[in-house]
């Protein structure tokens, strides 16, 4: 019987793991989230960029759990703020913000704003307990619209305006998303080579060393 390998979602967002999960459905893979294990320390994400703020959070995680860690860590960068909000997406409205909140401060900040063009970026990186990590990446670029739009997805999803398929990110169906989004690009490179990836992580996860019983 094959034992599948083990691969801990570095989040508790359900929308994200449901994407992931989605993805890497047909990979003899066992995800799991943070919401499957017990109260663990959380990761301070003061990178500076995406790539430092994805391998802090899967390192990590990998470390304390033990296990295989895939952590993403994605954000808009909006023109007309600056790149805003950026690495502070997730808490651009305060720590504990809502979905609704984050667009909404967003929304407001866009007023008067003629220049609406903005990019979802993504960066995902896996890592085994002992440190090495593989990276993934990529974007997709879109609009900021006006006001909120759909009821699907989650965070900015609403506000983001795809002009390809003329629909929000929180119009599309799942399916939909993950061939055009920024997460959903990347973790296509990641299952196009995931057979390799599994062969990486049995070849970097520490072996458990066996000791005999002395009497």
């Amino acid at each position: 019987m094959l034992i599948n390998t083990p691969l801990v979602i570095a989040t508790r967002n359900k929308g994200k793991t449901a994407e992931i999960r989605s993805i890497l459905k047909d990979y003899p893979v066992d995800i799991k989230n943070l919401d499957d294990f017990g109260p663990i320390p959380e990761v301070e994400e003061d990178g500076d960029t995406f790539d430092e703020n994805a391998y802090k959070k899967s390192s990590f995680t990998a470390r304390i759990l033990g296990l295989p860690a895939l952590a993403d860590d994605s954000g808009l960068i909006v023109d007309a703020l600056d790149g805003a909000p950026g690495v502070l997406s997730a808490r651009y409205a305060g720590k504990n913000a809502t979905d609704e909140q984050l667009c909404s401060k967003l929304l407001k900040e866009m007023i008067g704003k003629t220049d609406r063009h903005a990019e979802f970026k993504c960066v995902i990186s896996i890592a085994v307990p002992t440190g090495p990590a593989l990276t993934y990446e990529a974007s997709c670029e879109g609009l900021i619209t006006e006001k909120s739009v759909g009821e699907k997805g989650f965070g900015y999803d609403p506000v983001f305006y795809y002009p390809p398929l003329n629909k929000t990110f929180a119009e599309l169906s799942t399916e939909e998303k993950n061939i055009v989004s920024h997460r959903g690009k990347a973790m296509a490179e990641i299952a196009n080579e995931f057979e390799r990836i599994l062969v990486w992580l049995k070849q970097n996860m520490p072996v458990q060393e066996n000791f005999p019983c002395e009497k």
